[in-house]
Parts: C-alpha cells; structure tokens; sequence
C-alpha cells in the first residue's frame, strides 16, 4: 500500500520512526514534509496528505504534530477523509474496524516515539469489519455532500 506521510515540526521524530515501522510492514511510502526542524504550518501538510489519498495517489496517509487536534482538525475538512486522532493502540484498532479511518494522525508530545510506532502498525495492518458499520460511513458520505 501507498502511505502518504505528513508531519510539522513538532511532529517530525515520530512521522520517521512510523514511517520506517510502515516500511518494515512492506508498505511505500510518500513524503508529503515536512524534512525540517524550522517551524512550519501544519495544515499545509494535512492538505497534502488528503489530497494524495483524493487523487488516490495514496491509499492512507499518518499525519503528526505535537498533539494530532490540528492535523485531525485540517485533514478532515477533505472530502472522503477520515482522519482519527488515536493516543493508544486499542482506538487505532477501532477505528479502522468500525469507522475505516484513512487517515492516523498522532501528536508526538502527547504519544511520544515507542508508543507512536505501535499504534502506527495497528492502525495500519487492521483491516475495516464493514457490516453495519458500512451504513454509517454512508451517512456520514451523505453530511459531506450535503455540506461540501
């Protein structure tokens, strides 16, 4: 799978160690910035991220900042995203089984690196149930056009 990556500067330790995580699992990966420590704008990033999976340039992507809200907050206002702020593994777990999330977004200040790395590989090796939780991503596709 094609996993675009997108990080600020607080978030920049953790997205590289996910990322070789993500590797490690046979996964390619799409840098989407940032490389740097100088201090950038996050959602210019979670922009890039969701609109490499809207092009479908992407399958998923792993947005990271210093708390994950703002990444989850931008990367959410994309038509077809389903960003999921997670701070442990069982949410991660979760939130691909009943919601189909596409898109991981952390906070490394909040999860810090070993934590981050393991929800990262849950998230992305948990597949969606579908069922009964497939007529709620519906709906909620419904509020997005009728909103959009």
């Amino acid at each position: 799978m094609r996993i675009a990556i997108g990080s600020d500067h607080a978030g920049l330790n953790l997205k590289r160690e996910a990322a070789a995580v993500l590797t490690s699992l046979g996964h390619e990966i799409v840098e989407c910035g940032t490389t740097g420590t100088e201090s950038v704008d996050y959602p210019d990033y979670a922009a890039k991220v969701a609109e490499a999976i809207q092009k479908g340039d992407c399958q998923m992507g792993l947005l990271v900042c210093g708390t994950g809200i703002g990444m989850s907050i931008a990367a959410n206002k994309f038509k077809g995203i389903r960003a999921a702020l997670c701070t442990c593994e069982w949410e991660a777990r979760l939130t691909r089984q009943h919601n189909n999330a596409n898109i991981l977004c952390m906070g490394e200040r909040v999860v810090g690196i070993g934590l981050g790395k393991a929800i990262a590989e849950v998230f992305f090796t948990t597949e969606f149930e579908g069922g009964r939780h497939q007529k709620r991503l519906d709906k909620i596709a419904l509020i997005e056009d009728r909103n959009a």
